[in-house]
């Protein structure tokens, strides 16, 4: 069974930078690629980014691109976001997930951590 651990979040200002950090456990963690959600109040969650294990795969979101990067330690089954030039839009609850495709190819979360709050003030 995966566990999932977040840390890293906190409130900076407009044009700062934060480093989330989820930490994974479980065997059978190499089944799955890793994701960043976030919430906003009163939105929809939506995707971040994904990074495989090996790192080679990495995916973003157009909101966030040339922002956040996606990286992934295998030595210590540790996945990490760091956020850049942070916007006020940025604030949000943000989540670490297991990601799988379904058979039609769609991403599917199993498995979340229990978040982390980041607030960007303008």
């Amino acid at each position: 069974q995966v566990q999932l651990v977040e840390s890293g979040g906190g409130l900076v200002q407009a044009g700062g930078s934060l480093r989330l950090s989820c930490a994974a456990s479980g065997s059978t963690l190499s089944r799955y690629r890793m994701a960043w959600l976030r919430q906003a109040p009163g939105k929809e969650r939506e995707h971040v980014a994904t990074v495989s294990w090996s790192g080679f795969t990495r995916h973003y979101a157009d909101s966030v691109k040339g922002r956040f990067t996606i990286s992934s330690d295998n030595a210590k089954n540790t996945i990490h976001l760091q956020m850049n030039s942070l916007k006020p839009e940025d604030t949000a609850v943000y989540y670490c997930a297991t990601e799988s495709l379904s058979v039609s190819g769609k991403p599917e979360y199993t498995t979340w951590g229990q978040g982390t709050l980041v607030t960007v003030s303008s």
